[in-house]
């Protein structure tokens, strides 16, 4: 565990679970990120743990969530969207860069490091959350009750959580029995946009 004692490395684990939590959130299914989330994070928290840190920094990448979360909102025009990404991004770099303490004047993250990933994972969240987001507003169109009593097949296996194809849509679907995936399956019930599920037996 000695190499995540490495300002580099633990900062890499940082944005990573940072962004496999947002994207969790916005696309949820499989539990995949999620636990991809709850990892990265743990191992980064262990290097940080052991590393100096400015904790008025972090306070600083904290405060990014805001705008990047006011840009999700669905009535804001597009221009304005950019440009509260704009600003996430530039707070995430700022704090970012100053979390890990170096010697003297000197950044001890690497800012080639910081200035090519915080933009990728940024980017990627915000067109998953956009995509996200298009989906939920589009859905209600549909009577969602009506999945009730529909059959569908199980896209992963269902180890009380995970993804069913029903009605031509990717759900979320849960189940109180292992389901495995390609089986057929009928929803019983929905809560929220999960559909919990159950097999249906040849």
């Amino acid at each position: 565990m000695e190499f995540l004692i490495n300002p580099n490395i633990s900062y890499m684990l940082l944005v990573l679970g940072l962004s496999a939590a947002a994207l969790a959130l916005f696309a949820p299914g499989t539990g995949l990120l999620e636990a991809g989330a709850v990892i990265t994070l743990v191992l980064a928290g262990y290097g940080m743990a052991n590393l100096p840190i400015n904790w008025w920094a972090l306070l600083i990448v904290i405060l990014g969530v805001a705008p990047f979360a006011l840009g999700l909102t669905p009535h804001l025009p597009r221009k304005g969207r950019v440009r509260l990404l704009l600003i996430s991004i530039l707070i995430f770099l700022i704090g970012s860069a100053l979390l890990f303490r170096g010697e003297g004047w000197f950044l001890a993250v690497n800012p080639i490091l910081i200035l090519v990933l915080w933009p990728i994972t940024l980017g990627l969240t915000w067109f998953v959350a956009e995509k996200g987001l298009e989906a939920t507003a589009s859905r209600p169109a549909f009577d969602l009750d009506q999945l009730v009593g529909m059959t569908g097949q199980a896209s992963t296996d269902i180890r009380g959580r995970g993804a069913a194809y029903v009605n031509g849509e990717q759900w979320t679907a849960s189940s109180k029995i292992f389901i495995p995936a390609g089986s057929t399956v009928r929803v019983l019930r929905r809560n929220g946009l999960t559909l919990e599920v159950d097999l249906v037996k040849p």
